[in-house]
């Protein structure tokens, strides 16, 4: 099963990339594809939005906080329409 999480990138301060990665893989172990960036200090965020519809038709399961993350883009009304 694949899912959408968050990537820890940067030591000090955190910055998290979006992966679409395995389940049974860790949290830094090797993503499919990278799909968005975070920060959450300075509030950006940058979304592949065909990559993410592209996981998400196929079956991934995006976690709890990426789920928050992309109902804040409001990817998810796009995708009811």
């Amino acid at each position: 099963m694949v899912k959408l999480r968050l990537k820890r990138c940067g030591r000090k301060q955190a910055i998290y990339r979006i992966v679409a990665i395995d389940v049974r893989s860790r949290r830094e172990g090797r993503d499919l594809q990278k799909v968005g960036f975070y920060d959450p200090i300075q509030n950006q965020t940058y979304l592949n939005v065909p990559a993410i519809r592209y996981f998400l038709e196929k079956g991934a399961q995006p976690t709890g906080t990426v789920h928050g993350i992309l109902r804040k883009a409001e990817l998810f009304k796009e995708r009811a329409s």
